[in-house]
């Protein structure tokens, strides 16, 4: 048993687990004992540093000892560069090399938060994933991360020999490419509202996705003269009316924003064949499950790749459902220092 810890470092928030991990004899297959585990505002501290000592301090007054772990590997909302990282909204710069020094911990590493959304998917069991597509799944193929939230990260994992090595991506960022007539006029209304040359798909497919595919239905609706209200709505009121089919130019956006979101994610598999399984992370995803299985949008657009269709179809297609995945995939990777 190895004594591990893992963190998942927000800029508002700083979730830290303790944990015992042996790796069995199986490669890829895990068992995390969680001994600790604790929420800290990341904004009332200085540095990554106190929040640690505060929540060894509390976890030796429930264990009765002073834990020691071994390793640590904190998820970074933010881009680690080598061994360092900055976090803007904090004004923290974290580095492993003091991180181990002050923190008394042999092995530490950095890792971007969609990272270890990646390790976290090795950490899945059935009851955290619900399957849009049983696919045909091979042993040893890739694996494929993409996940909407605040932005849009993909990434993929390869195996050599017996583990799964982690990749990041800027997938989001390539180019956002319509396919319906709908969808040609979104691109010019992002291109005008933006001021921009280029739109990548990250502004289509995430939070901020959701909020201007919505103002591009409103402000359409309004010029045909309908009596639609000019107020905003932010992307979890679109989203919850949606679900609650309580405004058609809600339920419209949402459905855009599905069959966007399946053809980005179909892009994705083709790219990389992930026959190890596509699973899509994020924070929104599965909040709007009901949306995303609605009449199979998500999916037909997954699939609809003209003469390779076949090849996507064959892709096995998983939400993950729980929220924590990237702390247990910063377990995982510590597991592995």
């Amino acid at each position: 048993m190895t004594l591990l810890l893992a963190g998942d470092i927000g800029g508002t928030k700083s979730l830290l687990r303790l944990v015992e991990m042996p790796i069995a004899a199986d490669a890829g297959t895990f068992q995390i004992d969680t001994l600790y585990e604790g929420i800290y505002s990341s904004q009332e501290y200085p540095d990554l540093v106190p929040i640690v000592g505060q929540f060894l301090k509390e976890a030796s007054q429930k264990l009765g000892e002073v834990p020691s772990p071994k390793g640590a590997c904190f998820a970074i909302a933010g881009p680690v560069i080598g061994h360092k990282s900055i976090l803007t909204n904090l004004s923290w710069t974290l580095t492993t090399d003091r991180l181990e020094k002050e923190l008394n911990i042999p092995h530490v590493k950095l890792i971007n938060d969609f990272v270890a959304v990646g390790y976290g998917v090795l950490g899945m069991n059935q009851a955290d994933l619900h399957t849009l597509q049983p696919g045909e799944p091979q042993t040893a193929a890739p694996i494929a991360v993409i996940g909407a939230g605040t932005g849009l990260g993909e990434g993929f994992l390869i195996r050599h020999l017996d583990e799964y090595f982690v990749y990041p991506s800027e997938g989001g960022h390539a180019d956002f490419a319509p396919r319906t007539a709908i969808e040609f006029e979104l691109l010019q209304d992002l291109r005008q509202r933006e001021n921009i040359d280029r739109v990548s798909v990250e502004r289509v497919v995430s939070g901020m996705g959701i909020g201007s595919i919505y103002q591009f239905l409103r402000d359409r609706a309004i010029a045909a003269g309908k009596d639609i209200s000019p107020a905003d709505k932010d992307p979890a009121e679109i989203s919850q009316a949606a679900l609650e089919k309580s405004d058609p130019i809600c339920e419209q956006t949402l459905q855009i924003f599905v069959e966007a979101y399946g053809a980005e994610a179909g892009n994705l598999a083709l790219k990389l064949l992930p026959y190890g399984g596509l699973y899509l992370a994020g924070g929104i995803a599965a909040k709007i499950l009901p949306l995303i299985e609605e009449g199979d949008r998500f999916i037909k657009s997954f699939n609809q790749k003209g003469r390779v269709s076949p090849l996507a179809e064959k892709v096995p297609v998983h939400i993950v459902l729980n929220p924590q995945v990237g702390l247990i995939g910063a377990a995982i990777c510590a597991a592995r220092l």
